[in-house]
């Protein structure tokens, strides 16, 4: 065969970064895997390289190709045929391979020791993968499961399994190798039903579960503020559980959900293109601009081809690795309409040597020795009761692979590998002399993968407590270059997310990021307030006053009743307290005029006492007028007892204190009004009595009267004192401090005897007319009893109703006003006479009113 006569050409059409694969026809160094296709090279032996028998012997479960028909089209349980090859299950298998040839060829982990495995085709289907899976519990050396009553001595045909892929084969599988308690190891299955490790005890994966995967979804959407979504999921365990996992995420975390929705993982089911169909209507219905999809390959396609075809518009999609790294990209005509492309895979790390292990194996099956050789080897693991495990491998080719090597996630299956291999280490007791050639039952290695680390490719791993590994994701977006699609890394996700949202171009008219919200995140103070009829859309709403919100809530927390808050508050504050001060305005102008009134009637007691024997002041009540002025300048000290912070002692004292004052004063008057009484209205029998309510007995009088409110000052006490009253409603942001009344009976009891005194007072005097040119001392007496009426009714009115710091304040007025009235009323115009005017100050001027009768009235 002549030279190609243009070797540029050559390398154009088929770019090779190497040396050739394998056998070429050309004389030229080979460009690629594309000339592996020539008709002149050797049929492949792959499918005996899927066997090979060690020491000790670990089994595979691989997608290495698809069922057809569906197994839901049988009529007689035939053989199902696998014919459709998938590259990406192939390229795991060979990762396995690869990993045990590794283990076999290193001194460090079994040296000494030789691994075989068993690698079959589960071919996505259950029924498929039962079959090989029932083959690895059979009795090591024979294809038949023994029926015993204790397993314990029991030596399978496998020391461990690695895979299968998917979650729905694994729930399948797992509880078959935990009865055995034979450690199964998968390398893609995700679910969350797979972490019960009291169902599932020897289940173990090297990849993370969809909690983790759901949660760095959720925290996507977050930082986006994406929170009006849809989600749709395969009908398959995959499908179902990590849309409930999301659902359920993504209630707490303020995510409102369009729509949610299950799509068809079989294609051929008669009402599957209805349901797609349906999904889009509904989805286009809502106005979501972000789709949540967590799907299979195949389900996932589907629905990106319909939304294409019905016109759903430009959407962000929200994916993961089950269909994010697939061949939707290149086998999806028109992929670019569908907008923005997000998704999370799997962080791993490459495997090195393997593309060359991959290539040099190539090279390998089609020489006649090497797969002599391997047939030999295959066919002593007495493994022929289901025939070749692969039945499509037979014609596949480098080029057939090659394209996916870069995409396909082999460090997974090389961790499982591993993770067996340290396990049997330990449990033989290797040395790095080698290891003993003792049997291990498959139950003793559990321990040894639970507890203790295991090293690929110099990283260190660990299975956690639900017998999985996390090692976080990438942030992939499929970016569009030139027609074809790259992933791009865009951020990553480890515990926390970390997004370079610079990179990321979005597929929107603007090109800017979309919004896809029916709400907007409340600022600190405020509270979500539901509207219309979605339970998750909502307006914001600012916290009132005394309640408080520092996050996103869906009401506002009430501050404690010792603390406080604004309007629109994040949080509260201690409350200040709040009464009488002694330093503020109206308190000082209150002490003020009660020091004028105690002036005055100390300056009136000393003016009384200088002139004690005049006619004037014993018209008075000469040394009892001195005792009322005494009382008078305590009720006008007695002020103080408001000012400042009220205490328990001090609130028993203020009416106590008002009581007993007012009563000393209106003791002494009592005398004076009973002898004005009986010289005006009984002058018949005056001389009689008179001697009662003068003289010394007339102190006799002010004694009792002042027991008897000193007792009611004692049922007070009893029944129901004033007690210290810590006001917090009244004032927004002060607790108000004042003296509440506990007894109203026990008040009006207090001060009912006064207004009994006064009003006797007033009786004996009101009627008593006095000659011109004669002093009327009972005018004096009836003026002071009718301002103490006046300042008592409005006082009763006012401090029954208030419940602020002027309660305080009342009561200061109420004594004020009383004390200045009796002194203005009663003692003032005899000080005026004794300082301006002496001269009235005279035994004619003041008699008392039966001396001021007419001479013709005395006979």
């Amino acid at each position: 065969m002549r030279p190609w006569p243009w070797p540029w050409l050559w390398l154009w059409l088929c770019p090779w970064p190497g040396p050739c694969p394998c056998p070429c026809p050309w004389p030229w160094p080979c460009p690629g895997p594309r000339c592996c296709r020539s008709a002149a090279a050797p049929r492949p032996c792959l499918p005996a390289l899927l066997r090979r028998p060690g020491h000790f012997s670990l089994g595979g479960l691989f997608p290495l190709g698809t069922a057809a028909p569906s197994p839901a089209a049988r009529s007689e349980p035939a053989r199902l045929l696998c014919p459709r090859l998938l590259p990406k299950g192939l390229i795991r298998a060979l990762g396995m391979m690869f990993a045990i040839e590794q283990i076999n060829n290193s001194s460090r982990v079994l040296p000494g020791l030789q691994l075989g495995y068993e690698l079959h085709d589960s071919c996505s289907e259950p029924l498929v993968a039962l079959q090989p899976s029932l083959l690895f519990l059979a009795r090591r050396g024979s294809s038949g499961i023994a029926l015993l009553r204790d397993y314990t001595e029991y030596q399978p045909r496998v020391a461990a399994v690695i895979g299968p892929h998917s979650s729905d084969l694994c729930l399948l599988t797992a509880k078959l190798f935990s009865s055995f308690l034979i450690p199964q190891v998968s390398y893609g299955a995700s679910s969350e039903t797979l972490s019960n490790t009291e169902l599932y005890p020897s289940f173990y994966r090297t990849v993370p579960s969809d909690k983790n995967m759901v949660e760095a979804v959720v925290l996507l959407l977050s930082q986006f503020g994406w929170n009006w979504v849809a989600t749709v999921g395969s009908d398959d365990e995959y499908g179902r559980g990590a849309q409930a996992l999301f659902l359920s995420m993504a209630s707490t975390n303020n995510i409102c959900i369009a729509f949610e929705g299950l799509i068809p993982d079989d294609l051929t089911e008669p009402n599957a293109k209805t349901q797609l169909e349906n999904t889009i209507k509904l989805i286009n219905s809502t106005k979501v601009n972000v789709i949540v999809l967590l799907a299979q390959t195949s389900a996932a396609q589907a629905l990106l081809q319909h939304s294409i075809r019905m016109g759903l518009g430009k959407k962000v999609w929200i994916g993961t690795e089950a269909w994010m790294v697939s061949d939707i990209p290149t086998t999806t005509p028109n992929i670019q309409s569908v907008g923005t492309v997000l998704g999370f895979v799997t962080r791993t790390g490459t495997v090195p040597g393997f593309r060359e292990y991959v290539a040099e194996l190539f090279r390998s099956v089609t020489q006649e020795e090497f797969c002599r050789q391997s047939w030999e080897l295959s066919r002593s693991t007495d493994a022929e009761e289901l025939d070749t495990p692969c039945q499509q491998c037979g014609n596949v080719t480098l080029g057939d692979i090659w394209p996916m090597l870069e995409v396909t996630a082999v460090q997974p299956v090389h961790m499982a590998v591993y993770s067996v291999a340290h396990a049997l280490h330990r449990a033989l007791g290797c040395t790095s002399k080698g290891c003993p050639k003792t049997p291990i039952r498959s139950w003793q290695l559990l321990h040894f993968m639970n507890t203790l680390p295991f090293e690929v490719n110099g990283q260190s791993f660990r299975f956690d407590q639900s017998h999985g590994t996390n090692t976080g994701y990438k942030l992939i977006l499929w970016a569009w270059r030139d027609g074809t699609v790259t992933h791009l890394p865009v951020g990553n996700y480890d515990q926390s997310l970390y997004i370079r949202k610079s990179q990321i171009q979005f597929h929107t008219a603007d090109k800017k990021e979309p919004t896809s919200e029916c709400f907007k995140r409340c600022q600190p103070g405020q509270f979500r307030r539901i509207k219309g009829f979605n339970l998750c859309c909502y307006d914001c709403t600012d916290c009132s006053e005394n309640t408080w919100s520092s996050t996103d809530s869906t009401s506002c927390s009430p501050c404690p009743r010792h603390q406080w808050a604004p309007a629109r508050s994040t949080r509260c504050h201690d409350r200040g307290e709040r009464f009488l001060f002694w330093d503020e305005p109206l308190a000082l102008a209150l002490l003020s005029l009660a020091a004028l009134a105690a002036a005055l009637s100390a300056a009136a007691a000393l003016l009384f006492l200088r002139h004690l024997q005049t006619p004037l002041v014993q018209l008075a009540g000469g040394a009892r007028s001195l005792f009322a002025l005494l009382w008078l300048l305590l009720q006008s000290l007695s002020c103080c007892l408001y000012v400042g912070r009220p205490g328990a002692a001090l609130c028993s004292l203020q009416q106590l204190s008002y009581a007993l004052c007012l009563n000393g004063c209106f003791s002494t008057l009592v005398p004076k009004a009973l002898e004005i009484a009986l010289r005006t209205e009984f002058p018949r029998r005056a001389p009689g009595l008179l001697r009662w309510v003068t003289q010394g007995r007339a102190w006799l009088l002010v004694a009792a009267s002042m027991l008897a409110q000193a007792l009611l000052c004692l049922c007070h006490l009893r029944l129901g004192p004033d007690y210290l009253v810590a006001d917090y409603e009244s004032l927004p942001s002060e607790v108000l401090l004042v003296c509440g009344t506990q007894s109203w009976a026990a008040f009006a009891l207090l001060h009912s005897y006064n207004s009994c005194l006064a009003f006797s007072c007033f009786l004996c005097t009101f009627m008593v007319q006095t000659p011109a040119g004669r002093y009327n001392v009972a005018r004096g007496i009836t003026f002071a009893t009718l301002i103490y009426f006046v300042v008592s009714i409005f006082f009763v009115v006012v401090f029954t109703t208030l419940r602020t710091v002027l309660r305080a304040v009342t009561q200061i007025c109420t004594i004020l006003a009383t004390t200045l009235g009796i002194l203005a009323s009663f003692f003032v115009p005899k000080c005026y006479i004794l300082v301006f005017r002496p001269d009235l100050n005279t035994g004619d001027y003041c008699q008392n009113p039966s001396e001021q009768q007419p001479e013709q009235d005395r006979q």
